[in-house]
């Protein structure tokens, strides 16, 4: 036993210099986040150093406890205070008897092909992903190409709150020097582009600008540098291809430079964001759908993996249906879709936040934001007359909402879903229509997401990491028809109280 973590120690006191600070809300449901706190910042930092520590501890003890080998890769990305996290992690997991192989300032999919490349089943990398400054984390995983779901972080939660962690001989240190150069080489590997693409690389100052050029010049492809200078103070903006801000500098920049194509990675280079030669953003579910289509065709009957979030269109487009294609809708969350496409030997699993899941033989399965950069080059390469807005236009048409959250507690945000998918279950059964049409289908993995006679959906789920529901919408139709279903969603979860004022319009 050790001492247990707290969670109301404040900061600039003796408490804060010698004893763990860790608030249990940090652990989510497959990786963890905190607010670490930077210089200006009056906000209560929610972990310390040594809750870090405490950390490391935890996660050295369940890799005793999961008998895997004595080792982890370790990697940081590019803010002010995340090699001192990394160090503070490294500490606990020698005191839990672990072996550390540090490999430096890495993107999170530099730190997934170590794994790979050291033949270390175990990692650990410190990145806040596309948070803003002040938060840290750490994305955790000790298999190769996948990362911890509810169960090993439910466990790892209560090991490290309750004091649990074990220290034990045997730990050691070893950097690791190579690594980055060896994941560039292997991610441009095999590919070499027959015409010359002119590609906008967007990495907002975070840690993709020393990597996304380099290895997109390997490619082939004529790269035009925005904000790739590292600047842990993101001085534009944060590195989040959702955020409107990068969107429309990319877009600015493809539409002045006459560009191919704009790709966005964010803070630790595990999502891509595109923007076409027209300057208009693609979702990335729908990019999703147009890596379907092309992976489809050079491998018939190919299965994929989606979020329960994506477009509908993956279940009725008549291109993957003629390469016999098979689509299933499964949890939302990067590790969910990881895990999933793996289990099932999918090809690839797409998640609508820009987290694309390349499997052999296109990847190695886990969410890299090059891979997916590559596979969209590929696949403009292999359609030598048509543009990115070309295959964006190729798709069916769909009416797709926004994603909105309206407010409810965590307490009680899961039950309420229930209820509403209890509700959902019912229509289906009697066959009461929705909007005018009957229940086609409905898919429970994740909340409830109900699919109409003709291709119209909606969902309602609870987020995983804040106080709130999820409600998606889409109609092939019209516009006015997805209003449509929204209405009929909205007026079910207006007889919960339990959900707060809810007056989003579409």
């Amino acid at each position: 036993m050790t001492a247990k973590p707290r969670a109301d120690i404040a900061p600039n006191t003796w408490a804060f210099e010698t004893e763990a600070l860790i608030k249990p809300t940090g652990f989510r449901e497959y990786d963890a986040r905190w607010w670490f706190g930077h210089p200006g910042s009056d906000r209560a930092p929610e972990i310390n150093l040594y809750g870090v520590q405490a950390l490391g501890l935890g996660l050295g003890t369940l890799i005793h406890e999961l008998d895997v080998p004595l080792k982890i890769v370790t990697g940081h990305d590019f803010r002010s205070y995340s090699l001192s996290v990394k160090q503070a992690l490294t500490v606990g997991l020698l005191a839990a008897g672990v072996e550390v192989h540090d490999i430096g300032l890495a993107l999170s999919p530099t730190a997934y092909f170590a794994q790979f490349d050291l033949d270390i089943p175990s990692v650990a990398m410190v990145t806040a992903s596309h948070n803003s400054n002040g938060w840290t984390g750490v994305k955790m995983g000790v298999e190769k190409a996948l990362t911890f779901g509810p169960d090993e972080m439910g466990r790892l939660k209560k090991i490290v709150l309750e004091g649990l962690g074990e220290v034990r001989a045997g730990g050691g240190y070893v950097r690791e020097p190579g690594v980055a150069e060896r994941y560039l080489a292997d991610v441009a590997e095999g590919t070499k582009l027959s015409r010359p693409l002119k590609v906008v690389a967007a990495c907002g100052n975070g840690t993709a600008g020393a990597f996304a050029p380099k290895a997109l010049r390997a490619m082939g492809a004529e790269v035009i540098e925005l904000d790739c200078e590292l600047d842990h103070s993101f001085p534009r903006y944060n590195p989040n291809p959702e955020d409107m801000k990068m969107l429309h500098a990319i877009r600015d920049a493809v539409l002045s430079h006459g560009a191919d194509v704009g790709l966005g990675f964010d803070g630790d280079g595990d999502r891509c964001g595109v923007v076409d030669n027209e300057g208009e953003e693609i979702f990335a579910d729908k990019v999703g759908l147009m890596l379907a289509r092309d992976l489809s065709a050079l491998h018939p009957g190919a299965k994929f993996v989606v979020d329960v979030k994506s477009t509908g269109l993956f279940a009725v487009d008549p291109v993957l249906q003629a390469n016999g294609a098979v689509t299933e809708y499964w949890k939302t969350g990067h590790s969910y879709i990881k895990r999933r496409s793996k289990e099932t030997g999918a090809l690839a699993g797409f998640e609508k936040s820009g987290h694309f899941f390349l499997q052999p033989p296109v990847g190695r399965g886990y969410d890299d934001g090059l891979v997916a950069a590559r596979a969209v080059l590929e696949m403009l390469d292999r359609n030598p007359g048509q543009s990115m807005a070309d295959l964006r236009r190729a798709l069916p048409l769909s009416f797709s909402s926004p994603t909105m959250s309206p407010a409810c507690a965590d307490e009680v945000k899961y039950k309420v879903v229930d209820k509403i998918a209890a509700e959902y279950a019912q229509l289906a059964k009697t066959g009461a229509p929705v909007a005018g049409r009957r229940i086609k289908d409905l898919i429970t993995v994740n909340g409830v997401r109900f699919q109409l006679e003709d291709g119209a959906w909606g969902l309602v789920r609870a987020s995983s990491n804040t106080p709130n529901l999820v409600v998606v919408v889409e109609s092939p139709n019209s516009a006015a028809d997805m209003k449509a279903v929204f209405a009929d969603i909205r007026g079910r979860l207006a007889a919960h109280p339990e959900i707060g004022m809810f007056d989003q319009t579409i």
